[in-house]
């Protein structure tokens, strides 16, 4: 039978888009149902009925499938050679062929295909709960968000991803009230996967609601540095939580409870959605001390003390007089939660009680003394913990066992072997400044060597002589009208001149004499090789011979009796 192949995928695709259920489950189940159908029409549960369905073809083949014969025994499931050549005259058939019998859809009758409808729906919602099952089967124990479809007064029911689940009235948090299309969380206790596939079980009143509220608002819950050892809860009423941290140096509960009970009232504002009545959640700190643990159990009364029996598992509190009211609690819950968290049967007397029985119980001190020594010794082990296993620091990229060097401290020492060293050391420094100054120096002396010095003509001494004989020459006949007196005087100012100018140059000699013999102790005596002068040979033997001529000039007597004869022919 030929049907139209776009509609009939596009009705595939719609029903996988809706329900979840693929394309291929959708087919096999369509197969399964007709072939069901048309062997209840056919009137026996035996007959072997086939199907094939083409999509792209858009066609579907129904047919009976007989065994050909030579002498037929079941004429429901067999078919003689005979009647079957005469019932298909297009094959010529023998022993042991099929022989199929074709059928359409409009051959099936109104009852059939009811049939088939409903054989659909019921597979329809056996898949959707197997794909829940396995949706949700990883979502055990964890909160869900779904939206209120309808309100009654058994339950709730709400929609969660393409299904809805049922909220009993005893799951909900003490009277609390819901309206539809309001949005709530949703805690999944159960997935079971029965006979009629998979069933959701959902709460809000379970100890594991209020633990994933706690883990969702308490970030230290959330990644493990705080952890819930125990939880008792009485839906509405109250709850208690016992908390503990590995860390000795954390306080659980008080982070639990937040600055101002900040954290914890988030937690609180969550439960009884409407109800007149908001739970109250007591935070207790879990500890190994059974004594410490009962007593803190029964917050918010105040515990003097208790006396424990672990074998039996039991545990006697001792209150003050006037808090035993409130260690019991409003209807017996406190005590009630107290006995669940710690798993001890708990029994409350009073101080005056207490006396006239003789108890001797551990006081709330003594037990909090004896817990803080053990966290005391908690963190001492975990300080030394710390120094054994601390690493060096090591830059990134450098191989597996390098050690930073440390800070070192070095001593002072000082030897006759190093003092050598060290003068050594500054004498080659002295040595190396020199060069370095004797070759800044070489350029200048190139530069003086490039000049032509040979022109230059030498000073000549000998015609300063020839003047001076001239000069001598000059006076003597040179006529003058100047008077003993001036002359007399005039030949003690030159007198005095020569003196002074004798003691000068004296001075002037030793001075420069000293200097030099300074600078000749003072510079020290280095041998740097041939050294080109800046004057030639020449140049400096004329040099050499001026500065004797000048000495004997200076150093010569003067002859005053050549100068009485001028003044005497003045005189004239």
């Amino acid at each position: 039978m030929a049907i139209n192949a776009q509609d009939f995928m596009a009705a595939l695709e719609e029903i996988e888009a809706s329900k979840g259920i693929s394309k291929d489950a959708i087919l096999k189940m369509l197969e399964e149902s007709l072939i069901k159908a048309y062997r209840k029409q056919l009137g026996g549960d035996d007959a072997d009925v086939r199907v094939n369905i083409d999509p792209e073809k858009g066609t579907i083949e129904m047919y009976q499938a007989k065994a050909v014969v030579d002498e037929v025994e079941d004429d429901f499931l067999q078919i003689s050679v005979q009647d079957a050549n005469a019932e298909d005259k297009s094959k010529k058939y023998k022993a042991g062929d099929e022989f199929n019998i074709y059928a359409t859809i409009d051959e099936l009758k109104k009852a059939t295909a009811m049939s088939v409808k409903s054989m659909m729906k019921q597979k329809f919602a056996e898949a959707e709960k197997s794909i829940l099952f396995e949706t949700f089967k990883d979502k055990m124990g964890t909160l869900i968000t779904g939206k209120v479809e309808k309100v009654d007064e058994r339950g709730v029911s709400v929609n969660i991803v393409k299904t809805s689940v049922y909220l009993p009235k005893k799951e909900l948090i003490g009277d609390e009230r819901f309206i539809v299309g309001e949005t709530i969380k949703i805690y999944v206790d159960d997935v079971a996967n029965g006979n009629k596939g998979a069933h959701i079980v959902v709460s809000r009143s379970k100890e594991g609601f209020l633990k994933c509220l706690l883990a969702e608002e308490i970030s230290e819950i959330y990644d493990g540095t705080v952890e819930i050892k125990a939880i008792a809860r009485e839906a509405g009423e109250r709850s208690k939580v016992a908390v503990y941290s590995k860390d000795p140096t954390i306080d659980p509960a008080g982070a639990c409870i937040g600055s101002n009970g900040a954290r914890i009232q988030k937690v609180v504002s969550q439960l009884g959605n409407g109800g007149t009545n908001k739970e109250k959640i007591d935070i207790i700190g879990y500890s190994e001390n059974k004594a410490l643990f009962v007593m803190e159990a029964l917050k918010p009364a105040r515990v003097l003390g208790a006396v424990i029996d672990e074998e039996n598992k039991k545990a006697t509190a001792i209150v003050n007089d006037d808090s035993f009211s409130l260690a019991i609690g409003r209807r017996g819950v406190n005590v009630r939660l107290a006995v669940k968290l710690t798993g001890f049967n708990i029994d409350v007397k009073t101080e005056t009680q207490a006396i006239e029985e003789g108890l001797s119980y551990i006081s709330l001190e003594e037990a909090t003394a004896e817990e803080n020594a053990r966290k005391a010794e908690l963190v001492l082990a975990k300080k030394a913990s710390e120094e054994a296993n601390a690493q060096p620091s090591v830059l990134r990229g450098l191989p597996e066992g390098y050690v930073a060097p440390q800070d070192r401290v070095y001593e002072e020492t000082s030897t006759e072997e190093d003092a050598d060293l060290t003068e050594a050391l500054e004498k080659e420094v002295e040595k190396k400044e020199v060069k370095e100054e004797i070759i800044a120096s070489e350029p200048v002396v190139e530069e003086v060597k490039e000049e032509p010095v040979k022109e230059e003509k030498p000073v000549e001494v000998k015609p300063v002589k020839e003047e001076k004989v001239e000069v001598k020459e000059e006076h003597k006949e040179v006529k003058t009208t100047t008077s003993i007196e001036d002359l007399e005087k005039s030949l003690a100012d030159e007198s005095a001149r020569k003196a002074n100018k004798g003691t000068k140059k004296s001075y002037k000699k030793n001075n420069k004499k000293v200097e030099e013999e300074e600078e000749d102790e003072s510079k020290p005596v280095i041998s740097t090789g041939e050294r080109m002068s800046i004057y030639t040979e020449e140049e400096l033997r004329e040099m050499e011979e001026e500065e004797k001529y000048e000495d004997e000039v200076e150093d010569e007597d003067i002859d005053y009796d050549e100068f009485d004869e001028y003044y005497d022919d003045d005189g004239r």
